[in-house]
């Protein structure tokens, strides 16, 4: 056995165990007959490859395979969300708060975060337009920009937007990776359009004064768009559930996450003033404890439908993902 089968071998531990003893050897050969001369470690694709068809697996085995199907529809609500939000924070971007309040700010923005809001908009254009493939290397870029935005504020002694601001964002964009494969052409659409239209409704809001900056009246609107994101799903959910569509209901239990951090100011008790109504001790304690309820709701909603649903993958006589083959 050489080194190139033995880590085809450990990425097959993905797999459940007897689906790896009826299959294990022939989906390995599989890979080895197509891998280059030479080659000593899987390449990415066919490790990404081997760790999806086990999730799979895993997934029909404990009888949840809507789950799937039902994140990618959280990962579209997601995204449309993200969209709306950078909209949002960038007509805020242009009007910093008056002098007296004293809240630094950087030339004619607010903050670095005009860089992140651009990046998020222009990944919604990107979704509209181009592969998936495209458009995941878009929200990754996204992602890394706004990661980037706290560092970047230490070594340039400029302002940023606050965490309770920039966390969501990132949850919501990690979720949107999970896109689908093949969108619809509404699906594409759903993202640019939503952002547009929060564009035009954020730049009515700011002739009106209502949009001043990330710790004013504007900050009330994250746990807005938190209750939002849960009621859109809700009434997904319980459209699908009508057709016997377990998709909606996956998707809400996902969205209990995201729509959880938009809810963290709220949750640590804060007002539309945020920074002075709650402390940075506060608001990290109700970030946690969102951190740790959400999966754990998610993997609980998962056990509970595998106790109910027991099935097996040997004797499905579903084709194998990698090579075709059945069982």
């Amino acid at each position: 056995m050489n080194d190139l089968e033995r880590r085809y071998l450990r990425l097959l531990h993905a797999y459940p165990a007897d689906y790896r003893r009826a299959r294990g050897a022939e989906i390995v050969g599989t890979y080895l007959d197509l891998a280059d001369p030479g080659r000593r470690w899987p390449s990415p694709a066919d490790a990404a490859d081997l760790l999806r068809g086990g999730l799979r697996q895993r997934l029909r085995a404990a009888g949840v395979t809507d789950l799937i199907p039902g994140v990618r529809l959280a990962a579209l609500l997601a995204m449309v969300t993200a969209s709306v939000l950078a909209s949002v924070w960038g007509v805020a971007e242009p009007h910093p708060p008056p002098v007296e309040w004293g809240v630094p700010h950087l030339g004619p923005f607010v903050s670095l975060g005009v860089v992140a809001w651009a990046a998020w908009l222009l990944t919604a254009a990107v979704i509209a337009v181009a592969p998936v493939r495209v458009a995941r290397w878009a929200i990754t870029l996204a992602l890394l920009l706004t990661l980037a935005l706290p560092p970047m504020a230490v070594a340039l002694d400029a302002p940023r937007p606050p965490l309770f601001v920039l966390v969501p964002q990132v949850v919501l964009g990690v979720l949107g990776l999970a896109l689908p494969d093949r969108p619809s052409r509404a699906v594409r659409l759903a993202p640019l359009l939503s952002a547009l239209v929060a564009l035009a409704a954020a730049e009515f809001l700011v002739g009106l004064d209502e949009i001043d900056c990330y710790c004013g009246p504007t900050s009330a609107f994250l746990p807005t768009a938190g209750g939002l994101l849960l009621v859109v799903g809700a009434l997904l959910a319980t459209g699908l559930a009508i057709g016997g569509d377990a998709r909606g209901g996956w998707a809400l239990v996902t969205l209990l996450t995201p729509a959880g951090f938009l809810a963290v100011p709220a949750l640590a008790g804060g007002t539309g003033w945020v920074y002075g109504a709650v402390t940075f001790t506060q608001l990290a304690g109700s970030a946690v404890a969102v951190a740790l309820a959400g999966p754990a709701v998610l993997l609980l909603t998962i056990l509970v439908r595998a106790r109910r649903n027991p099935t097996t993958t040997q004797h499905t006589g579903e084709a194998c993902p990698t090579c075709g083959a059945r069982a």
